[in-house]
Formats: C-alpha cells, structure tokens, sequence
C-alpha cells in the first residue's frame, strides 16, 4: 500500500448523554449529543521497524502494550489486513482531553481517531460503513455489546435520538444556553450498574419497570422541548430523569452531592449522565454567567473538572 505521507493525523470528540440512559437498555429512546469541547488526536509516523505507541496507557512498542490497549490493537490489525499489509513501521500518538470510563465516549472516539488516521495514513477513502465497521471492532473489544450510540455520536456533528435496535436519528441540538460537565473523578461502574437495574426491573415487586417507561417518555418530551428552545422546560425533564435514576440505584452520593450543588447555584436542571455511580454529571444554564457560577461551585465540590459547552446559539469563549 502507498504510504503518500510520513504522517497523517485523525480527530474525534467525546459524547454526553443527555437523557435515556439505562432506559436505552430496555428499548426506550435515549438522546446523546456531541461534546466537542472534549477532543482526541490520534497522529501516525513513518518509522522504521517495529511499531510504538505514545498514550497514558503506554509509552513504547506496541508489542508491549497493556491489555487495556487490546481494543485499538485489534482495530489497527484489522484495518492493515483490509489494506494487506502489517502493523510495522508506525509510531502512534494519542493526545486526548475525554476522561475514560466516565460516559463520554472514550473508547468509541479513541478508536474513531485511530482509524481516520490509518485510512488517511494510506491516502484511502473512508465511508461511513467502513468506520463504524472498524470502529466496532474496537467496542466489542472493550465493552462487550455496546449499542452503537457512542460510535455514532462521536462522528457526528448531530445529536441523535436513538432507540436499540431501531437504529439512530440525527438532529440539531440549537438552545440559548449552556451544558455544564462535572467529572467526579471516580470510574463509572457501567457494567454492574446496567445488571442491578436489569435485576429491578425483571422483579415484578419493585417499580423499577415502570420508572424505566417513564424514562423513555421523558426523552421524548425532552426532544419535544428542545425542538421549542425551551431550556426550562428541559431543565425540568432533566430533573425529573435524575430523580428516577436515583430510584433505579445509579447514582451515588458524589453524582448527588453534584446535582444538589448545581441546582443550588442557578442550575435549570441537573442530573448524572451515562452508566452512573461515578463519571460525570451535566447541568443546564440559560446565562453564561449563571454556568461559570455553577462550575465553579462543583469545583469548590470536588469536582476533578468542568467543562462549559455552549449549546449552539451562543458561544462560550
């Protein structure tokens, strides 16, 4: 394969759930939106020999790689094969700003980064079918049986409204106002936290199987508000959601801790986002001063760090 530049670069950005999650699991719709204010780099060199790898995770020959690097190393042999070559004289940079395991897409961006970059690495076409192919090898890796909604979202300049099985449907996003992202610090505990909530809702004693339903119909008002530009409105659904989320046992005394400061400091609305107990929480603004007040408040909290992301008509500087 004909290799036109000693290096090519690919780029992704991180995801945030802005509601349905857990419910998505269980066949309700879930909308999750693109958080471009977190961003990965994946930069690929010509070198001669054995390739390495530059990333947190490991500094040095990619044949000394962690298990924790698995997932990418899987997805560079597979798309080398596609080209019929090896996975030799590559020297492989990752600079990323998304937090792993806490919801935002890491792993589905990472992998996403990696492959643009190989494809431009080999000067060849990337259609949208051969990125998630590849991408997906990387989430089966790492996640098992993801649902495709990360993969999608970290592409995409779109939010999308997505129902498992059924497929993903892509929008704008356009508010007056600002998402604040809390991260707790702590690794969200997705796996566990998807079973026990599996475990309620199949026990016909809890009202765990309604409180997902529920879920499921405040997505739908919550794309209902959107589409109006109403952040009261959405700030309320949000609320709402956090509440039953707290129900179904995903969150902890960090997320709430969180939620509570949030809305203590002008907050329209907060909640956990992704897997929960532990990640990271969002909150809604309609002031960019009213978002600066409420990160700094989560800070003063503990948070490890905040992100203010304009949600499309204004910018945040």
């Amino acid at each position: 394969m004909k290799v036109l530049s000693n290096t090519a670069s690919g780029h992704a950005h991180g995801k945030i759930i802005l509601i349905g999650e857990h419910a998505v699991v269980h066949n309700e719709p879930a909308i999750a939106i693109p958080f471009t204010s977190a961003n990965v780099k994946v930069t690929i060199e010509h070198i001669l020999g054995e390739s390495t790898i530059d990333s947190i995770y490991h500094t040095g020959k990619l044949t000394d790689a962690p298990k924790t690097l698995n997932n990418l190393i899987k997805t560079l042999e597979a798309v080398c094969l596609h080209f019929e070559t090896r996975p030799d004289n590559m020297h492989i940079k990752i600079t990323s700003n998304i937090p792993a395991e806490r919801g935002m897409g890491s792993s589905a961006a990472v992998a996403t980064a990696l492959v643009r970059a190989l494809f431009n690495y080999f000067d060849a076409e990337l259609t949208d079918e051969l990125l998630n192919d590849f991408v997906s090898i990387s989430e089966m890796v790492a996640h098992g049986n993801p649902s495709g909604l990360d993969a999608k979202v970290v592409r995409s300049e779109e939010s999308v409204y997505f129902v498992k099985n059924q497929g993903a449907e892509f929008f704008k996003v356009e508010l007056p106002g600002y998402l604040i992202v809390a991260d707790t610090g702590q690794y969200g505990e997705t796996g566990v936290a998807v079973t026990d909530v599996g475990t309620l809702v199949a026990d016909v004693k809890t009202c765990a199987k309604a409180m997902i339903s529920e879920l499921g119909e405040l997505t739908n008002q919550a794309r209902k508000k959107i589409e109006d530009k109403d952040m009261k409105g959405l700030g309320k659904i949000l609320s709402e959601a956090q509440l039953r989320l707290e129900k179904l046992t995903v969150s902890n005394k960090t997320l709430d801790l969180f939620v509570n400061t949030a809305n203590r400091h002008g907050a329209l609305g907060a909640k956990l986002t992704g897997g929960g107990r532990g990640g990271c929480m969002i909150a809604l603004a309609d002031l960019p001063e009213t978002a600066e007040n409420i990160a700094k408040s989560l800070l003063d909290a503990g948070a490890v760090d905040v992100w203010i992301h304009s949600l499309g008509v204004q910018t945040y500087d």
